[in-house]
């Protein structure tokens, strides 16, 4: 299982905090493994504020992994080359957000990447990322998909 997040999470923690709250990227990548280890998953999680090395990421996910969690941040409105990767993979892809998208500003209430995922999860804060995960252990198990 690989999670992909985007530009500027890694700042999670500090940076605007009343939206994207308190919890940094570290501390929910170690959750991640945990809960991972538990179901029984391998969890690799990757970074970056660059959509090349996005992009290869989930290209080098193919015939690796079976699912990958994305929060391709800013990438999730305006990457047309990210949605393409993910659908090329043809792996099943949660979509993670912290915040809510549907509530935010008009430019942030699009993704590109919705199509090509099998899930999207917003809203819930880091919480968010432990439901894809489990979430993607259930469809890696056989459970069916569009």
């Amino acid at each position: 299982m690989v999670v992909l997040n985007g530009p500027n999470l890694n700042l999670l923690g500090t940076r605007e905090p009343h939206i994207y709250g308190h919890t940094t990227l570290p501390e929910i990548d170690e959750e991640l493994r945990v809960l991972g280890e538990a179901l029984g998953l391998a969890v690799e999680c990757f970074q970056s504020n660059h959509e090349g090395e996005l992009i290869d990421r989930v290209q080098a996910a193919r015939g690796k992994v079976q699912a990958l969690i994305v929060n391709a941040g800013g990438y999730t409105h305006t990457s047309v080359a990210l949605r393409d990767a993910l659908a090329a993979v043809g792996l099943p892809v949660i979509e993670v957000h912290l915040s809510h998208l549907a509530a935010r500003e008009d430019f942030r209430q699009r993704s590109l990447l919705a199509p090509v995922c099998v899930a999207q999860i917003t809203g819930l804060g880091a919480f968010g990322y432990r439901l894809a995960l489990e979430a993607a252990a259930h469809l890696v198990k056989g459970a069916p998909r569009r």
